[in-house]
């Protein structure tokens, strides 16, 4: 399978930075604090390199922060053209506010998660589809900002629910919904099963709040997605938010509702 050509450039590099370096696979995992087989993995283009992990190949490697300048460009490459003006004003956003009724927000998603939703989808070929992980996962950096934006978000309880990718990616997935819970920026909210119907089950959509200037929003559907800016608009969605916000349980909550969740997938 054919991979995204920045992935196999930082590949390349970390393989040759760590050569250089006199470190065996082994090594370099044991200094960074993560295992040999995912150091094996991201060099064979298995694995996407993650923030942390790159940050951290840089230091021990000495790099003059190489690898993460190469791991931004990798985002950048694969963005589908209609979605990049939004990622620009969530990349920018002081605030962002999220509702959705059937999956984890993308900026929430584990790569295995991320993987069987757009494998699921089925409009991608193979190669497509790792590009779009890949894009996916770079926009998650938006929430290791310094300082990181308040992401507040709004889920259905039948996304702890739903076996996307089986028990394995569930119980994964949910376990790091509850890590990124005990941030101070992050807010998660679950609208419980028992609600029934309530505003907000037409779907998803996202408020983004940015530096200056208005307000604006996000809404996807089957064919692509469209960044709203009529004010008219975002407001009606902001109260629609609202609406919806007046069901939900609690952050402590919801944490433990996600984490019983995640227990029971394991």
């Amino acid at each position: 399978m054919a991979h995204p050509p920045t992935l196999e450039l930082f590949a390349e590099e970390l393989r040759l930075c760590r050569t250089a370096a006199g470190l065996s696979q082994d090594a370099l995992g044991t200094e960074i604090r993560f295992s040999a087989s995912l150091v094996a993995a991201v060099e064979q283009c298995r694995r996407i390199p993650r923030l942390e992990f790159t940050a951290r190949c840089d230091d021990v490697l000495k790099t003059g922060g190489r690898l993460e300048r190469i791991r931004k460009k990798l985002g950048q490459e694969v963005v589908l053209a209609w979605f990049r003006e939004w990622v620009q004003i969530e990349r920018e956003a002081t605030m962002l506010r999220w509702y959705e009724p059937l999956v984890v927000p993308g900026l929430l998603q584990t790569e295995e998660y991320a993987r069987a939703l757009l494998c699921g989808a089925s409009r991608f070929t193979e190669d497509e589809l790792e590009q779009q992980v890949v894009g996916r996962l770079e926009r998650q950096a938006v929430l290791d900002r310094n300082p990181p934006p308040l992401f507040v978000a709004v889920l259905d309880e039948y996304i702890l629910r739903r076996p996307v990718g089986g028990p394995a990616v569930m119980a994964e997935q949910l376990r790091h919904l509850a890590e990124l819970a005990r941030r101070p920026r992050v807010h998660l909210h679950v609208v419980p099963s028992a609600t029934g119907a309530y505003p907000g089950l037409n779907g998803a959509f996202v408020l983004a709040t940015p530096p200056e200037g208005d307000d604006a929003a996000y809404l996807d559907n089957q064919l692509h997605g469209y960044v709203v800016q009529r004010q008219a608009d975002v407001l009606s969605l902001a109260e629609t938010r609202e609406s919806v916000r007046a069901r939900v349980l609690s952050h402590d909550e919801s944490v433990h509702m996600i984490e019983e969740a995640a227990k029971a997938w394991s």
